[in-house]
């Protein structure tokens, strides 16, 4: 996780929302991403989309059945969904984001057989985020 806090930092240092991704498989980093919605121009460049992109092109498939994606803030139902249909079996989420979370929307959104974990380096994770929108405010 404390990868991931590294990739969302360099997004907040980028102005963008700071939210990093690591993918891990059979306990080799195989990406990691930020948030790139501002300088992609792109809405769907979320850090987690990143990663499973980099990923799946990295082990030369679309599932990536043997990973784990870490990631500092609750996915979107948008990532979520992506991450279902990439068949990622566990996740690992630092802060909730109890305004955009697939909890509140899709809680059904990952894989039926996912493995979810939240709450891990929470403190961190939700203080890099508060850090960012107070700077914006």
């Amino acid at each position: 996780m404390q990868m991931a806090l590294d990739e969302a930092q360099q997004a907040y240092e980028a102005g963008e929302i700071p939210i990093g991704a690591v993918i891990v498989c059979k306990d080799r980093v195989i990406s990691r991403a930020h948030n790139l919605t501002e300088t992609l121009c792109d809405v769907t460049a979320h850090a987690e989309m990143q990663a499973i992109t980099a990923a799946a092109n990295t082990l030369g498939g679309k599932y990536l059945t043997e990973c784990t994606l870490y990631v500092t803030v609750e996915p979107c139902t948008m990532c979520a969904g992506a991450i279902g249909w990439a068949q990622i079996p566990r996740i690992v989420y630092g802060a909730l984001d109890e305004k955009r979370g697939y909890h509140e929307y899709a809680p059904k959104a990952m894989h039926p057989k996912a493995e979810v974990t939240g709450g891990v380096l929470e403190e961190e994770c939700r203080s890099l985020m508060q850090s960012f929108f107070r700077s914006k405010r």
